[in-house]
């Protein structure tokens, strides 16, 4: 046998090193791509833009389905079907900017012209986007294809390659639009408890133009309203006098944080008294919408409303400023005794069958016995608190004040047997509520001047705001007409109640 020559390799040696499949480089280069195009979007990929006098943010994502996203805090998202294609529009409504919206206070004129001030807005955000995004894409593909492959050449692919599929997803989303999506919108997070508050979407498409014009007085309002919150007249009495703010049926507007926020302040308030229905539909998704009361700097005492759930009142039971009242319990608060009891039904959940009056005026006997209670064990409570007026009506002659709300209008009563009822409106506007009205709900509040010695009622200022599309703020002194310390007659158990014919109102409250 000759011997092999040299140089040569013999006929069966096997290859060391295999040779590369071109699959496998190519789906590392696709991988390579996507993720330095998904970096680049999410770190520099999204747009700042005013849109009106809101400031918002603008992001593309990527997405298996494509389609539109708008979040609206605090009350959740909507989703539009708006296109097909491996990327998702982003909006996010930041805040409202108080010089631009100052300005349309200022100049009404420019109203007329807000919607074509707003489409300019959008056009220039998303072309801004478009060339951002392109640069985003291209960068983030880039610079990671030259982190692994260590090569310029394949770097320069990548963020090639990264470019083209911006490109295509363009071009998708462009054949595929669909403007009419907003008709057909997805609710999520608080929205999604109650879409029907945002209106039909078809009347909206239909009356554009309409729609438009009143988004613009409903923001040139709401700032007017914000102005007037912060120079309302204080009242200046004795400073020994103890000032209680009653607010009821917030019903989730977030404006009234800022409005209860100012009327502590301008009024020196010692105590609030919230008597319920903060809340919409008592689910654990709005509970953040209460994180503003740890902020309100004074104690904060509340009673459950039938929009309020037990795990909206367990959710305040855990806040330091918070005195939840319920089943009668009593408690010393800005040097006032309170006892109250909260709503026994919960009319938001439509699997348990609402009690009516009944219900409640059993919750008011349980309420008026356990002030007896008090009495007898020498600390009688100077103020009760029920969320409904049937509740607070069992209490009469068992206290020398009740407070209430519920009916979303103010009311003053003396019962038969001399204790006074008072009644809150709605310090929410009636909430969402308020978009659905012709005439909105005004915005209602009141600041309760006790006597620090005898710890009795002296005067009230009724406040009211007017409500969106309103701008009129109204304070108007009342004085208590038993400021001489006259005390309500003492009811025996038993002792029947002439009946008292309610108040006219021009609102319903929802079941």
């Amino acid at each position: 046998m000759l011997p092999a020559r040299r140089g040569t390799r013999p006929p069966h040696t096997p290859e060391l090193t295999p040779r590369p499949r071109p699959w496998l480089q190519a789906l590392g280069l696709a991988a390579v791509v996507l993720a330095g195009a998904w970096l680049g979007l999410l770190i520099v990929g999204n747009v700042r833009t005013p849109v009106g006098p809101m400031n918002t943010t603008m992001a593309l994502r990527p997405s298996l389905s494509g389609g539109t996203r708008i979040n609206i805090s605090p009350l959740g998202a909507l989703s539009l079907d708006s296109h097909v294609a491996p990327v998702r529009l982003d909006v996010n409504v930041d805040q409202l900017d108080p010089l631009r919206s100052q300005a349309l206070v200022d100049h009404p004129e420019r109203i007329s012209g807000l919607q074509d001030e707003v489409a300019g807005d959008v056009e220039r955000g998303t072309l801004d986007l478009a060339v951002r995004s392109c640069v985003a894409v291209v960068v983030g593909a880039s610079a990671l294809g030259l982190a692994v492959y260590r090569s310029p050449r394949r770097a320069l692919a990548a963020g090639g390659l990264a470019l083209a599929l911006l490109a295509a997803s363009g071009a998708s989303a462009y054949a595929t639009w669909n403007p009419k999506s907003i008709l057909e919108p997805r609710f999520s997070g608080l929205l999604s408890s109650a879409p029907q508050v945002v209106g039909n979407a078809r009347s909206i498409v239909t009356d554009f133009d309409v729609y438009q014009k009143e988004l613009a007085r409903l923001v040139t309002n709401v700032t007017k309203l914000y102005d007037v919150t912060s120079t309302l007249p204080a009242y200046q009495p004795d400073p020994s006098t103890i000032r209680v703010l009653h607010v009821s049926d917030i019903h989730l507007n977030p404006a009234s944080w800022k409005i209860i926020s100012s009327l502590v302040e301008q009024y020196k308030v010692n105590v609030i008294v919230d008597s319920g229905d903060t809340m919409d539909h008592g689910t654990p998704a709005e509970n953040g919408f209460l994180d503003p009361i740890r902020d309100l700097g004074v104690p904060y005492v509340w009673v459950r409303g039938n929009h309020d759930s037990r795990t909206t009142q367990h959710y305040l039971e855990r806040m330091k400023n918070v005195h939840v009242l319920d089943d009668g319990r009593a408690q010393t608060v800005g040097g006032l005794r309170f006892a109250g009891i909260g709503d026994p039904q919960f009319t938001p959940d439509r699997s348990v069958v609402p009690g009516g009056d009944a219900a409640e005026q059993l919750a008011g006997d349980r309420l008026a016995s356990a002030l007896r209670d008090q009495r007898a064990a020498g600390k009688p409570v100077d103020v009760a608190v029920a969320h409904e007026p049937a509740a607070a009506r069992e209490t009469d002659g068992e206290v020398p004040l009740v407070l209430c709300g519920h009916l979303h209008h103010e009311g003053d009563e003396k019962l038969p047997y001399g204790t006074r009822l008072r009644m809150e409106g709605s310090t929410g506007g009636s909430g969402l509520r308020a978009v659905e009205r012709t005439y909105p709900a005004p915005i209602e509040a009141s600041i309760l001047y006790f006597d620090r010695a005898g710890h009795r009622l002296q005067a009230w200022d009724a406040i009211k705001l007017g409500g969106l599309g309103e701008t009129t703020a109204e304070v108007s002194r009342h004085l208590a007409d038993d400021a001489l310390g006259r005390r309500p007659h003492r009811r025996q158990p038993g002792a029947t109640r002439t009946p008292t014919a309610p108040s006219r109102t021009s609102f319903t409250p929802s079941p």
